[in-house]
């Protein structure tokens, strides 16, 4: 079971960037991204890599965003 903890700063979103641990994203309740990589971000703009050509860019307001950790 993993343990899911909402990143809403910048600074959530560079501890993730920086140790590479998965995320989840969410839009309108539904999962949009399942466990993907922060490749960037910016205050508009999160970017996620899932795999070598699996790249989404989700809005960061209209998105919700959860790390992804196990017990």
């Amino acid at each position: 079971m993993a343990i899911n903890r909402r990143l809403q700063t910048d600074h959530d979103f560079e501890e993730v960037l920086e140790k590479q641990i998965r995320i989840r994203v969410f839009q309108d309740n539904q999962i949009v991204d399942s466990s993907s990589l922060v490749v960037r971000f910016d205050d508009s703009i999160v970017v996620t890599q899932a795999g070598v050509s699996d790249i989404a860019y989700h809005q960061r307001k209209k998105c919700e965003f959860f790390e992804l950790r196990k017990r």
